[in-house]
């Protein structure tokens, strides 16, 4: 899968995300993540990418041209008609896990990263951009967006993750949180490890695990867990009725 991430801190992108898990998938090929320099398309002799907003107001904001051709280059190497392209905004539609799952299926991304006030509405619209949010506050820019939506879907592509089940068994993976997690020693500072994890009963051990996973999503996140129940009402389980025996 191929990010590309139009950006004036390219720097700050890929130091961001050349990494643990990430900078492995960059060094086996399973992912390629290219930070573009918007400000490298620029024709301003002075590399302005910025100018005043028409009609007053605070703040600069990013012009259209260096934006658009920076997006045509892009659009050049990958040789597709229409890549999907995220704008980092706070306006924009809130990033999730069943987002990420859907992103992944993609070949190319493009991640369009605003600063300043934001850019001109003309270059997003020519562009057909999906505003997308990582929560309800306002940053410098939209670099740390870029990179935790890289991140988050990176690490969905086939190979990325040495045990591909751990993307399923992850919070928010089916809408709840995850369990808890022990790992050795069995008994640390007078604390044990609950039994069941030790019994080797995959089927005991997986009933518990989701337990605690609702237990879990209740308490932390009550709005995830009754999300959660109405798409997956408990089922009573029925009585057995006992056979009448004659005297």
């Amino acid at each position: 899968m191929n990010f590309y991430i139009m950006t004036l801190f390219p720097e700050m992108v890929m130091g961001g995300l050349n990494n643990s898990i990430i900078k492995r998938a960059l060094e086996k090929d399973l992912v390629q993540i290219e930070a573009v320099n918007i400000r490298d398309y620029t024709i301003d002799k002075h590399n302005k990418v910025d100018d005043y907003p028409f009609g007053g107001g605070a703040g600069m904001l990013m012009q259209a041209q260096p934006v658009y051709d920076c997006y045509l280059a892009i659009r050049k190497k990958i040789g597709e008609t229409a890549p999907r392209v995220l704008y980092m905004s706070p306006q924009g539609k809130t990033f999730t896990q069943e987002m990420a799952n859907e992103l992944s299926k993609e070949e190319n991304l493009i991640l369009l990263c605003g600063h300043y006030e934001g850019i001109d509405q003309r270059v997003l619209d020519r562009m057909n951009v999906e505003e997308v949010s990582i929560g309800d506050y306002v940053l410098t820019g939209g670099e740390l967006p870029a990179m935790v939506i890289t991140d988050t879907v990176a690490r969905l592509v086939p190979g990325v993750l040495n045990n591909d089940d751990s993307a399923l068994d992850e919070s928010f993976s089916d809408g709840l949180l995850e369990y808890p997690q022990y790992t050795r020693p069995e008994e640390w500072d007078g604390i044990k490890v609950p039994e069941v994890l030790l019994s080797g009963h995959h089927k005991n051990i997986a009933e518990w695990r989701h337990e605690m996973a609702l237990e879990n999503t209740k308490n932390k996140r009550p709005e995830l867990y009754e999300a959660y129940i109405l798409k997956h009402p408990p089922v009573e389980k029925k009585k057995r009725r006992r056979k009448k025996t004659d005297d």
